[in-house]
């Protein structure tokens, strides 16, 4: 383990929901390779966020469902506002791969 733990009551404070992907652009002015990705939250609305999933071509990233925290503040990175932080790990060759359900879920579902 590499971070302190945490209490329930820290994790309690983190939301996060699942949004289908619907726009991916470009982003060069990012510092390392990144997208520009809309996500759709249903009833909670569309939400930007850059996101360094470099090994997926844009189109395979549309209409995935993907899990996302929502609450934190937007970041400012190179002029562009990520409201959103979408979620990844690495795999074996150090690419970012989407954090997903592994069945269709709800948009804006709540994930706990």
């Amino acid at each position: 383990m590499n971070k302190p733990q945490i209490s329930y009551d820290d994790f309690a404070r983190i939301e996060m929901r699942v949004g289908e992907i619907v726009d991916v652009q470009p982003f060069p002015r990012a510092r390392n390779p990144s997208y520009k990705i809309a996500v759709d939250f249903g009833d909670l609305g569309t939400k930007w966020s850059s996101g360094q999933f470099t090994s997926y071509q844009p189109e395979q990233l549309l209409g995935k469902q993907v899990v996302c925290v929502v609450n934190m503040p937007p970041r400012n990175i190179a002029g562009f506002q990520s409201e959103i932080l979408i979620m990844g790990a690495h795999n074996d060759n150090k690419d970012v791969i989407l954090l997903q359900p592994e069945a269709d879920v709800v948009r804006g579902g709540e994930v706990f």
